[in-house]
């Protein structure tokens, strides 16, 4: 019976349980493998980003709005999920998916957002 490298598929020589023909493709497959890993997580976080923005330019037409939480959680939006941050002088923080923003309050014990679109003052 033949083994085959898991890396480079060349056959392997010496004992039965062996998976690699040598430590370069045993290094090379494992870093293959957790470079994938890392590209997951950023295409994750990055698809989450592009939601969020979508989701909040579709609701923030005109620079300021305010729509309930559940309406675009509801919709995939995930607060968590931001590229930055800007706190006002009532020391408030807006959190942000590239230019639009969005401040979380309550209002008749109702969550809300409040939009916003990034201004130069905020800077």
């Amino acid at each position: 019976m033949s083994i085959n490298c898991l890396h480079c598929n060349t056959k392997i020589e010496g004992r039965t349980d062996k998976k690699f023909c040598s430590p370069y493709c045993r290094s090379a497959f494992h870093y293959q493998k957790n470079k994938e890993k890392e590209d997951t997580l950023f295409k994750t976080i990055d698809r989450q980003l592009k939601i969020n923005r979508k989701i909040l330019k579709n609701y923030n037409k005109a620079g300021l709005a305010k729509v309930s939480a559940e309406k675009i959680l509801n919709e995939g939006f995930d607060p968590k999920y931001f590229t930055h941050y800007w706190k006002n002088k009532k020391a408030q923080v807006y959190l942000f998916c590239y230019e639009y923003g969005f401040l979380e309050l309550k209002e008749s014990n109702k969550k809300k957002y409040v939009l916003v679109t990034w201004q130069e003052y905020m800077r």
